[in-house]
């Protein structure tokens, strides 16, 4: 294991996750740690010249369609339906 965690950081991360770890937990969370860090060297390795960046594995598209408002301004028949209007507005009931 090339990527040693110190006590230290175990101790560092616990307080920053707000984890109370036992002995036992720590020497667990050290080997994961590193084994994490190593496949993460690991994948440094791979020649990845002329491979374009990508922010996601699949081709993502926008599938929403264009915002065209199709059925206009119609107040004027909303509002007849009101018991009753003032400057355009329905006029309801105080409510506290």
């Amino acid at each position: 294991m090339a990527n040693i965690i110190s006590d230290e950081t175990i101790d560092y991360v616990g307080i920053l996750a707000k984890l109370e770890l036992s002995d036992e937990e720590k020497e667990q969370a050290k080997s994961d740690m590193g084994r994490m860090l190593d496949y993460i060297d690991k994948l440094g390795e791979l020649d990845t010249d002329g491979i374009e960046p990508m922010s996601h594995v699949f081709p993502v598209n926008n599938v929403f369609r264009e915002d065209v408002v199709t059925n206009g301004d119609d107040s004027a028949n909303t509002l007849a339906n009101a018991p009753e209007e003032k400057n355009g507005s329905f006029v309801v009931p105080k409510t506290v």
